[in-house]
């Protein structure tokens, strides 16, 4: 086991540093503001590890409970135990705690299917350990609240987190502020003012970071941002992104009006956490809570993270100057299923301003000429715009190519100057094991979380909103300020 501020856990090259070269450095950028350098610029990510993990070594599939990283899982619904599932595949790692406030949950009437919840989960973990015979011990600790988990259980190196988003940055804060390393899903936070301390937080704490948008970590991303840098489209002013994401209460606009009991085995109270008093229903847990404001951040919350990020990470973008909104259905209660969202951002360096645009609940962008005829855009996507030609991607930066298709045959591929990486959980745990950081650690995803939910904040007020970074604050808009700050329920707090 390696504690995360041990002298091999800080041993790594620092970003920015004059050993990195620029093939090191992914996903840097300049900032326009003195007052942002460091904090808004992405991190660079050394290359060159200085510890090499142990899973790299090879050997015949044992690693010594020493070398082992201990894992706790905070929040064991369908995305929690896949999580779980992720790490079951490293011997270097191991599940040891979990923590929710749901004891057992079906999930097979949602995409996630079977079984989930504190006491099936820990279940499944130690079913999966126990197999593993001579392999360490194979029990896992289960508790009903993160708070507890994080105190007794002393020996979690790094904590993974899948809760609803309204919890995101407070069992984060938590982890970090006792020097554990964070995996924490899309998006980082509930709030632009929450994803700001986070970022803050983690860079104070040294400590390995990751955010789950795991097309981060793919093929389809890095040659995406070396086909941009190697000028393959030309200059580039526009970029689109968009989902179909949004559909979750099927036209529900407003809370339930009966008031059924809470499920046997859900610390209700728990489960709402900073969120405002409500009684409990089953249109708010345990799935749809991405559609209410309370709980979730809408289509853009659960899929820009995903799409936005290729043209974030190729274009170099950091904070916009303006964004502006619509959706369909906007209300107090619920997010909106269709959104319509656009950015502006300044020049960087010798990069021209961009414009970025946002397509929520099945809208798309202009079908782009080069298709073919008949030829549809995809379900989900991103789609950069230059003076030379276009990128189209897939969701989560999948499947690049240049348009009209035909130039593939005759473009000649730049040289893979940026790391390729086994998996995207598996970069967190070399992170957190003095491996070079993770490419959407929270100095990159954190910024990043912090424009998709400006977008909702656009979204609600309805006005075109001048946004300064340095200050979390609209120029023009008090009304925003509401939204870009959350008001907890007593007892809660980011402090």
């Amino acid at each position: 086991m390696i504690r995360p501020n041990s002298p091999k856990a800080r041993r790594r090259t620092p970003a920015g540093s004059d050993r990195a070269s620029a093939s090191h450095r992914f996903f840097a950028t300049r900032s326009r503001r003195s007052v942002l350098r460091g904090g808004a610029a992405f991190a660079a990510a050394a290359l060159a590890p200085t510890i090499v993990p142990r899973h790299v070594l090879g050997g015949p599939g044992f690693t010594p409970p020493s070398e082992r990283l201990h894992v706790a899982v905070v929040g064991t619904g369908g995305r929690g135990k896949r999580l779980i599932n992720g790490i079951f595949r490293y011997n270097d790692a191991q599940v040891v705690a979990i923590a929710d406030p749901t004891e057992r949950e079906d999930y097979s009437r949602f995409y996630y299917r079977g079984v989930s919840g504190r006491l099936p989960v820990k279940e499944h973990v130690e079913k999966h350990y126990a197999a593993k015979k001579g392999d360490g011990a194979a029990s896992c600790a289960d508790y009903e609240d993160y708070r507890v988990l994080l105190e007794k259980e002393k020996t979690v190196d790094a904590v993974m987190i899948a809760t609803p988003d309204h919890l995101h940055a407070f069992v984060t804060l938590a982890a970090l502020r006792l020097g554990k390393h964070v995996y924490c899903e899309k998006p980082l936070t509930h709030s632009v003012e929450e994803a700001r301390v986070v970022t803050e937080e983690a860079r104070k704490a040294k400590v390995a970071t990751q955010m789950g948008q795991q097309g981060n970590s793919g093929e389809g991303m890095r040659q995406c941002c070396e086909w941009v840098w190697d000028g393959a489209i030309g200059e580039v002013r526009e970029a689109h992104a968009w989902s179909g994401a949004g559909g979750w209460l099927g036209g529900v606009r407003k809370r339930p009006e009966d008031r059924p009991a809470v499920p046997k085995g859900l610390n209700w109270d728990l489960w709402l956490g900073p969120a405002k008093e409500r009684s409990y229903h089953s249109l708010y847990a345990p799935f749809n809570w991405r559609g209410w404001w309370d709980f979730g951040t809408g289509g853009i919350g659960d899929m820009g993270c995903h799409n936005i990020d290729p043209a974030m990470a190729a274009l170099k973008l950091t904070y916009p100057d303006t964004v502006e909104g619509t959706g369909t259905s906007i209300n107090p209660e619920t997010t909106p299923y269709g959104t319509l969202i656009h950015f502006t951002f300044p020049a960087r360096g010798e990069l021209p301003p961009v414009g970025l645009t946002w397509y929520g609940g099945g809208i798309r962008p202009p079908i782009p000429e080069e298709l073919k005829p008949g030829q549809k855009l995809p379900g989900e996507g991103c789609l950069l715009v230059g003076s030379k030609g276009k990128i189209l991607l897939d969701g989560w930066s999948r499947k690049p190519r240049l348009l009209p298709e035909s130039r593939m045959q005759e473009y000649k591929q730049p040289p893979k100057t940026l790391p390729r990486l086994e998996a995207h959980d598996r970069a967190w745990l070399d992170a957190c094991k003095g491996g070079p950081k993770a490419t959407s650690n929270f100095d990159y995803s954190g910024p990043l979380a912090e424009l998709v939910l400006l977008g909702m904040v656009a979204v609600r007020t309805r006005e075109k909103l001048y946004w300064d970074a340095a200050n979390l604050r609209a120029t023009n808009s008090s009304e925003a300020d509401q939204y870009v700050r959350q008001e907890y329920r007593a007892g809660w707090s980011l402090t």
